[in-house]
């Protein structure tokens, strides 16, 4: 099968960082699905893992956290899924990534493609909406229900990948006060698009921004990037007992400034299940098959953003590239090989 893999880990302008290879075709066993791949995005974790994870000499390692594509076959213990069914998933990080024209995944961490949306535009949501799910609702604790509790949700983050599902869940799942912060006037306006209630500039003071909208009670926070730099703000703009859920790899953090406020701390990483293969794995399944449903009724839009043509080296190392400059709006996908 066609795939894009590496054998060294380099900077992304380097010839060699990603190549066009032919690798066996691989085959499901037990809850495995093998899956035709038909489009995929690209996430900040693939441009990580090139650079930390560097496969066994004369070996490839295969990124990717994000497809939609077709049922081939399913190994002997499947139950979800039949050949032919669309499907959508991120898949697992201890195993062989996306970025091939075959794949195989548990079927507890696959949904059901929403009906709605091309293969291209569905790529771009299943790794950012487990992530945002399961940090709105398994992490923050947030129940939901439209009633308002008097809570507010600060996303620090708001128009990269996970903030734009996030800022959707909150504001149409939830009667949160969804507060999104951006800097540029266009990740400004695609934040406000999304349904936040307000939007401030993380590089501006932080709580005079939130004194100026009236808001006094920052109950939850949600910190998606450069958490190192915002710790003390955060904690002196949360209110008691409130809870901060982090996703990215801050540098040394002194959490004994939590301690006063009685602050919470939650780490969410969406691989944890399918890397432990916690017996709620399945979970994932059926938030997946939720997000669909609510993709299809018009509640939950795609962050597609751009199509960077087919599924091949060259195309990967541009999309890579644009991630690592920090300067990507919305997701970029690519189809077919």
């Amino acid at each position: 099968m066609k795939a894009v893999a590496y054998q060294k880990s380099l900077p992304i302008s380097e010839a060699n960082s990603l190549l066009d290879v032919s690798l066996p075709d691989p085959r499901p066993a037990s809850r495995d699905l093998l899956v035709k791949v038909k489009a995929v995005s690209v996430n900040p974790v693939d441009t990580k893992i090139r650079m930390r994870a560097e496969p066994a000499e004369g070996e490839y390692k295969v990124l990717g956290w994000d497809a939609t594509g077709i049922v081939e076959s399913v190994g002997d213990a499947c139950s979800l899924f039949k050949p032919g069914d669309e499907v959508w998933y991120a898949g697992a990080i201890d195993r062989p990534g996306t970025n091939s024209a075959l794949h195989l995944v548990d079927e507890r961490v696959v949904g059901k493609k929403p009906s709605t949306l091309d293969f291209a535009q569905a790529a771009a949501l299943p790794l950012t909406s487990i992530t945002a799910w399961e940090i709105l609702f398994d992490r923050l604790g947030i129940l939901p229900s439209k009633r308002n509790t008097g809570q507010s949700l600060l996303i620090m983050g708001a128009a990269g990948g996970v903030g734009s599902i996030l800022t959707q869940l909150a504001s149409c799942l939830t009667g949160l006060t969804v507060i999104g912060t951006a800097s540029r006037p266009e990740t400004t306006q695609w934040v406000k698009s999304l349904g936040a209630d307000y939007v401030i500039d993380h590089h501006k003071p932080l709580l005079e921004q939130l004194n100026q909208t009236g808001i006094n009670n920052i109950t939850h926070v949600a910190s998606l990037t450069k958490s190192d730099l915002h710790l003390d703000s955060l904690v002196e703009l949360i209110a008691p007992f409130g809870k901060i859920a982090m996703i990215d790899d801050p540098g040394q953090l002194d959490f004994t400034k939590l301690k006063t406020k009685s602050i919470s701390l939650h780490w969410e990483l969406m691989f944890t299940r399918s890397l432990f293969a916690t017996p709620d794995m399945i979970e994932q399944h059926r938030l997946l098959n939720e997000m669909s449903e609510l993709v299809d009724a018009g509640l939950i839009k795609t962050t597609f953003r751009e199509h960077y043509g087919t599924i091949n080296a060259e195309n990967l190392k541009r999309a890579h590239a644009l991630i690592e400059s920090g300067q990507s709006l919305g997701k970029i996908v690519l189809e077919g090989f």
